[in-house]
């Protein structure tokens, strides 16, 4: 077999490709021989026919499959002896194929990029000292407490902490908002809208003005949408809603008791307590991790520098913007306003893309050198976990995601869970106090805008 190669690109090869006319006539014969011992043809037992006639009816079928195996094979070898690693599938451009011939073709194909491993032990992250405390506790019994409040009605003025149902209509510069902004038809026109009054409830400043309305009454509600609104073809702008109130709601919380407890799933209040404490300490934990493990990778990200191959970074873009949609779906975004922010949902996904194919091929790097594997175990684990997840058998899931080439992706997910942990196992991490390290990060996304 000859090779020759051509750089394309930064990442980008051009394989050509011959192998002499005696191997593909080997492989010829082979495969006929495989096809004379199970083709049947009239008169003759099954493997008895003779050889001439299978090569008159079978011939095409026959160098069909030669060409189907040999064509990848070769490729594969090609790619072995030149030690070259391949990512993603080439493109095959056959040249010449047939007996008694020497077959030859190109194979366009991106590789992974060659560069040297920054340090990538030690590295250096901040730690807030957090520790729960009784507040944080109480605040999160209140929150228990809020999922099981009960509304009543009550005859009198709205006060702060009631709910006040309202219905209403709403005008932007004098016009139904919906004419300002088609998406926002709910800001338009609500019947029996509950509203807490609450700072910053709903649209920050209406439900202030709900504080001494009773029911039957008639309120005109003028708000300023702030900068950032979630519609953003009212941000800034005025919103004049007329208002009646349909009623008025007194929230009641119950006692932190034995039954509050047990509904819960708690032995008592005071165990109720500690397992509340327990979950908001492995909530601190699982943060912590997560923000010592951001920064290192950060670190790494920046300390190298390497071309990405074009075809590896598209496929992930397109995985990235179908996730940023189907987030602005689950939000109740509708399907023109991510029409409408496309150009930027391509944008951020893109930089996205690049981040995280750059890191994939740092990791790889690093669990080769580090000889960090994923076990089949550990991979069987997973694989059930998902199906799981997803109510489908395992057997169907296990199915589904070999046909698609899934299982090398969930392979992959491993292995960079595993180099994540090693790098967060292996900084040098300092600890600070809380203000000071919010107060960093608070200066440096200021920097950042």
């Amino acid at each position: 077999m000859n090779v020759t190669i051509e750089n394309v690109a930064p990442c980008k090869r051009l394989l050509r490709i011959e192998v002499p006319a005696q191997e593909v006539d080997t492989a010829f014969n082979n495969t006929a021989q495989e096809f004379q011992k199970q083709v049947r043809l009239p008169g003759f037992r099954p493997g008895k026919a003779p050889r001439a006639m299978v090569l008159k009816k079978f011939e095409p079928d026959i160098l069909a499959e030669v060409k189907r195996r040999l064509v990848p094979d070769i490729y594969r070898k090609a790619l072995k002896e030149n030690k070259l690693s391949a990512v993603g599938y080439p493109e095959i451009e056959e040249v010449q194929f047939g007996k008694g011939v020497p077959l030859m073709f190109n194979a366009t194909v991106e590789i992974a990029p060659d560069f040297s491993l920054p340090e990538y032990k030690g590295l250096a992250a901040r730690a807030a000292r957090n520790e729960v405390s009784e507040e944080d506790v109480e605040k999160a019994l209140g929150i228990l407490r809020d999922r099981q409040a009960k509304y009543e009605t009550v005859d009198r003025e709205a006060k702060e902490g009631d709910i006040a149902v309202v219905n209403y209509t709403g005008t932007c510069e004098g016009k139904p908002i919906i004419e300002t902004a088609p998406t926002a038809k709910g800001l338009t026109e609500q019947k029996n809208f509950w509203v807490n009054i609450a700072k910053d409830s709903f649209i920050p400043g209406f439900s202030e003005q709900l504080v001494g309305a009773k029911k039957g009454d008639k309120r005109t509600v003028t708000v300023t949408f702030p900068p950032d609104f979630v519609t953003a073809a009212l941000a800034g702008k005025e919103g004049v809603f007329d208002v009646d109130v349909a009623e008025v709601k007194e929230r009641s919380l119950p006692a932190i008791d034995q039954a509050f407890a047990e509904s819960y799933g708690a032995e008592s209040p005071e165990k109720l307590r500690e397992g509340v404490r327990e979950d908001l300490a492995n909530e601190l934990k699982s943060k912590r991790s997560r923000d010592i493990r951001n920064q290192v990778i950060k670190q790494l990200l920046d300390a190298v520098t390497f071309e990405l191959p074009e075809g590896v970074v598209s496929a992930e873009t397109r995985n990235v913007v179908y996730q940023i949609v189907q987030e602005n779906q689950q939000r109740g975004v509708g399907k023109e306003a991510i029409e409408q922010q496309k150009d930027q949902i391509y944008s951020a996904a893109t930089a996205g893309a690049k981040e995280r194919v750059k890191a994939a091929f740092i990791f790889r790097k690093i669990a080769e050198k580090e000889n960090i594997k994923v076990e089949q175990q550990e991979l069987n684990m997973r694989v059930h976990l998902m199906a799981q997840q997803y109510q489908i058998p395992v057997e169907k899931f296990v199915k589904d995601l070999e046909k698609r080439g899934g299982v090398s992706e969930v392979y992959d997910q491993l292995m960079n869970e595993k180099v994540i942990k090693f790098l967060e196992e292996n900084a040098k991490i300092e600890e600070v106090d809380p203000q000071e390290l919010a107060a960093a990060e608070a200066a440096a996304a200021g920097a950042k805008a």
